[in-house]
This record gives C-alpha cells, sequence and structure tokens, in this order.
C-alpha cells in the first residue's frame, strides 16, 4: 500500500463534487483503513452494492486505491483506503469564480482575509503535491497563537507594533538581488475568535 497523505487538496471540480457527496464523504472516513465494500456496507447501513457503486465513484477520482485483497469464503474481495486521512477542496475547483485576493480592494476587510486564505490553500496545495511527487519536503513556516485585548485602542497599538516589526524584519532579510535566493509570502492575519459553542 502506498503512502497516505495528511491532507490533500482537491483541485479538480468533478473529485471535488465526488468527495462533497455525504456518503461518499462518509466512506472516506471510514476508509482511513483498508476495507472492504462488504465491510464498509455494514459500517454505515447501506447495500454492499450502493457502496461498490460509491467506491467506484472515488477511485475514478483517485479519492481512494486499492490496497490488496483478501480471501472471505470462496470470494476474493478487494480492500480500499482513503489516499489521505484529510480533504481539503481548493478555490481553483470554482475556476473563475474562486475567491482572489487581487479583486479585493478593501485590505482590512474580512472578504479580503478569506481570499488570502484561499490563495494559501490553492498555492500550497499544489507546492505540496509537487513536493509529494518528487519525494521532498516542503519548506513553510506557521505561527499561530491566540491574544486577548483589553480594548480596541489596545488591539491598535499591538497592530502598529506588528507591522513595524514585521517591515524591519522584511528590510533586514529582504534580498532581491540574491542569486539562487527564492521569494516567499509572508501573511499575517488576525480575527475574532470564535465561539466554541455550536
Amino acid at each position: 500500500m502506498g503512502h497516505v497523505l495528511d491532507v490533500e487538496v482537491i483541485e479538480d471540480p468533478a473529485a471535488a463534487v465526488v468527495a462533497l457527496d455525504p456518503v461518499r464523504s462518509r466512506l472516506l472516513s471510514e476508509l482511513a483503513q483498508p476495507a472492504s465494500a462488504a465491510s464498509l456496507a455494514e459500517r454505515v447501513g447501506l447495500a454492499r452494492q450502493k457502496v461498490n457503486y460509491h467506491l467506484r465513484a472515488l477511485e475514478a477520482h483517485q479519492l481512494v486505491r486499492a490496497a490488496g485483497e483478501r480471501k472471505w469464503g470462496g470470494l476474493t474481495e478487494r480492500l480500499f483506503v482513503a489516499t489521505a486521512s484529510a480533504y481539503v477542496v481548493s478555490p481553483s475547483a470554482l475556476g473563475p469564480a474562486a475567491a482572489d485576493p487581487q479583486r479585493t480592494m478593501d485590505r482590512l476587510s474580512a472578504s479580503y482575509l478569506i481570499a488570502l486564505a484561499a490563495r494559501v490553500v490553492r498555492e500550497v496545495g499544489r507546492l505540496w503535491r509537487l513536493a509529494f511527487n518528487a519525494q521532498k519536503r516542503l519548506a513553510t513556516l506557521s505561527i499561530d497563537t491566540e491574544i486577548r485585548f483589553a480594548s480596541a485602542a489596545e488591539r491598535a497599538a499591538f497592530t502598529a507594533d506588528l507591522s513595524k516589526a514585521v517591515t524591519d524584519l522584511v528590510a533586514r532579510y529582504h534580498d532581491a538581488a540574491a542569486p539562487g535566493g527564492r521569494e516567499h509570502r509572508l501573511l499575517v492575519m488576525a480575527y475574532p475568535k470564535p465561539s466554541d459553542e455550536p
């Protein structure tokens, strides 16, 4: 059995439609470990023929793959496994309707932040796939933290300090003329933390 990705970014619109179907999404979650159509049918409460139909659709879009065979009574069952532990649909699956930060003028708007996040999924998803296929690591940096501001004024002061710190760091390390250098995107985002309540 081949390696299973931690996260698969789905770019193909047809594959996205297949993966977003509730039954097929459930089957993907059940296929973290190899399973047959018969064992899946028992788990999800569907007829084996119906599960086979969904598995063929998932396999046709490379969301599951064959993971061997096993003998069961006088029959030989095919085993399937999901190609990834989790899936994300890339905004590129929406084609020209996808969010694009270049189409948003207000840099302080929520729509701009969402468009930036969409670009991250699109670009990093493609880079991750190329690196995986080349059996290489993709160098990334992520910082994720929470901060509670006492007031809007404190938030504004933090924003000014953070902007200055990032500008100073960029000025210190950016070298537009470095031979063999590679450009990176740096994003800093902040938004109110959603309530933990459903």
